[in-house]
């Protein structure tokens, strides 16, 4: 008998994570909506093009924020503007942890692993850190990581956001 693949751990950490957030967000991420809209009166998901694993391209989800005025900053003050992307992690073409997307790169290494929500050089000390030294951290993470790195990662995230958002 035949039995199918299993899916590797972190594609089932993914799911295990990305569902109950998106079920708690849902909504947060309604009032948002309805709040940017009510703005601007034009979309308020916007999908940006993206490479995936192995160089896929793939569109990211997020909330319009710009021109939206004060219902746009409270939304990235209260980092909501990119949890559209946990649809992302659904679907398959994303992870809740790995280097940011990016439409094009310069590091082929980064298409070795899913694209993530949040990574490394985002709860690092230094999140404003200049663009060679986030490639170093996100190369160091496609390099070595592991689902303890990954779970760390996901437990420094909301402190991170909080504190980059506050500043």
């Amino acid at each position: 008998m035949h039995w199918p693949a299993r899916p590797p751990a972190k594609r089932v950490c993914d799911l295990i994570g990305a569902v109950p957030l998106a079920l708690l967000y849902a909504v947060p991420l309604l009032l948002a909506a309805a709040a940017l809209y009510g703005t601007t009166r034009a979309g308020v998901l916007v999908r940006e093009p993206a490479l995936g694993l192995a160089g896929r391209p793939f569109r990211t989800w997020r909330l319009r924020t710009d021109g939206a005025g004060r219902p746009g900053a409270w939304v990235r003050r209260c980092a909501l503007d990119a949890l559209p992307q946990l649809l992302n992690v659904l679907r398959g073409e994303m992870s809740l942890v790995g280097p940011r997307p990016e439409s094009r790169t310069d590091h082929p290494e980064r298409l070795l692993v899913r694209p993530g929500m949040t990574g490394l050089w985002q709860v690092s000390e230094r999140s404003d850190l200049p663009w060679e030294e986030m490639a170093l951290l996100d190369r160091h993470y496609v390099e070595s990581h592991w689902l303890g790195t990954d779970l760390a990662i996901l437990a420094k995230t909301p402190r991170a956001a909080f504190q980059h958002r506050r500043a």
